[in-house]
């Protein structure tokens, strides 16, 4: 069990380190209004759960989406990012720092944003289930959503550090938006899904 434990941890930490960038970009512009703090912690949750869910399917030989195309998902986070962008735009003279919130990102936005950037998650954790004993992909599942909590206080103890927010609020609007942006461009490319689009269309 121990053995199992362990590799459940390594497992999560190789698959989730850059979720802790999202996390605190998250939890900064909660510290500002919004999302919500559970939304974040929720919609974590929800996103999480629906990765090992599809990981379990595909390990009994199922596939719900074609693997070529689950690079789809990156204009989750892409399009949120530029529906920042343009709205922080719009609202660049307005001094009303109460309204330059992330309104699109609700608990089904980081729901979205979780899952748009867990192709990772799913190609590692499904051969590992596949060739593991029902019991101990149970751990293993057991581990990893006990650490979906410890990844969400990490970020939130990041994201609303008082040095942390003093030295990013002069950059939040830019940072938030380039983060999701940057996000959706790289699962769009490391997916390879622009190619395979290129060349169906061709």
């Amino acid at each position: 069990m121990l053995a199992t434990i362990g590799s459940a941890i390594g497992l999560f930490a190789a698959t989730n380190i850059d979720d802790i960038v999202v996390l605190t970009v998250l939890f900064l512009a909660s510290s500002r209004g919004k999302p919500r703090p559970w939304q974040i912690v929720a919609g974590q949750y929800l996103g999480f759960i629906t990765l090992v869910v599809i990981s379990v399917i595909a390990a009994l030989g199922l596939t719900i989406v074609p693997d070529e195309w689950v690079g789809f998902l990156g204009l989750i986070p892409l399009g949120i990012g530029i529906w920042t962008l343009v709205r922080g735009l719009r609202r660049n003279g307005d001094d009303d720092d109460d309204d330059d919130k992330i309104t699109a990102v609700g608990l089904w936005g980081v729901a979205g944003i979780t899952i748009a950037n867990g192709a990772d998650n799913i190609s590692l954790y499904t051969p590992i289930f596949r060739t593991s004993a029902p019991g101990d992909v149970a751990i293993m599942i057991v581990v990893f959503l006990i650490l979906v909590a410890v990844w969400c206080a990490a970020g939130r103890l990041i994201g609303t550090h008082t040095a942390v927010t003093e030295t990013l609020e002069r950059v939040e609007h830019w940072l938030v938006p380039v983060v999701f942006i940057g996000l959706g461009l790289f699962i769009l490319i490391e997916s390879g899904v622009i190619v395979r689009l290129i060349e169906v269309l061709a």
